[in-house]
């Protein structure tokens, strides 16, 4: 996405920590409800805590943890307590994923409680302002989902974990879900008119919440998810988005992609695990 003008100057402190926190807690908390509303025996639900949100999305489910704790509101002892006894009373473990910029409060809590530090992830964002429609040129082109085609969203999104087996079950059933929240929007990437990649984009309060991204092992390194990227980037922008926001591995190739396309690592995010 290449903007005709120079993008605003932000500054990574608690209020644009908040804007982004809440983007994907409320990107997530959709997907929830989504899948409460799929399969309601799944017992999918989410429960406000302390101006966070504890999820439970199914054992064993990424999504199944809390967003956002912190952030909004000083976490009490009886807030923990709260979400443990949430995620427990379902068979889940205790999952919370905690910015840097939350109430300093937290840590020496979740030390208490027994809690120890899992992994990390890097939040990164950009300035969006309205651009040009996106340019298709060349093999690779990029569209929105299209009426029933929630499975082959789905299928092409799991393809893209081909080689890892153990989990081919599990992103199926997540990547269909996603396709058929009512309030998102899926992109294929498409070489020569068939589906190689595929791409997610949600929107809370002017921040755009970019995931989804999957690419089949054979068709890699051909340049889809920049496509797809750039795509998501001006549907954003043409929805009156001015920030958007996407959370990968640190280091990893997603990361590389997004910093290329001009997003910053606002923060290093930490999940943390209450001990068995």
């Amino acid at each position: 996405m290449n903007e005709t003008e120079n993008p605003p100057l932000i500054f990574c402190d608690l209020a644009l920590a908040q804007r982004l926190e809440r983007a994907e807690m409320e990107g997530n908390a959709e997907f929830v409800e989504a899948r409460a509303g799929v399969t309601p025996a799944s017992g999918a639900a989410w429960l406000p805590v302390g101006g966070a949100k504890a999820m439970f999305d199914g054992v064993g489910s990424p999504l199944t943890q809390t967003f956002g704790l912190g952030m909004w509101q000083t976490p009490t002892p009886d807030d923990l307590a709260t979400c443990e006894q949430f995620f427990q009373e379902r068979g889940a473990d205790v999952f919370h994923e905690v910015s840097p910029l939350a109430d300093a409060a937290l840590l020496p809590l979740l030390n208490e409680r027994g809690y120890h530090p899992l992994e990390y992830s890097s939040v990164m964002f950009r300035p969006l302002t309205k651009s040009a429609e996106v340019a298709q040129s060349g093999r690779i082109q990029t569209r929105l989902m299209r009426a029933g085609e929630v499975d082959l969203w789905a299928q092409t999104a799991a393809a893209g974990w081909n080689e890892f087996p153990e989990y081919a079950d599990l992103m199926l059933e997540l990547s269909r879900i996603s396709a058929m929240r009512t309030a998102a929007f899926s992109f294929f990437a498409e070489l020569d008119g068939q589906p190689i990649a595929t791409g997610a984009l949600s929107i809370c309060e002017g921040v755009a919440l970019l995931a989804g991204a999957s690419t089949i092992p054979a068709a890699r390194q051909q340049g889809a998810q920049r496509a797809l990227l750039d795509a998501r980037l001006r549907h954003a922008a043409a929805q009156g988005c001015d920030l958007a926001l996407m959370c990968a591995l640190p280091g990893s190739a997603s990361q590389r992609n997004a910093e290329r396309q001009g997003f910053r690592i606002a923060y290093t995010r930490v999940k943390w695990q209450l001990a068995a």
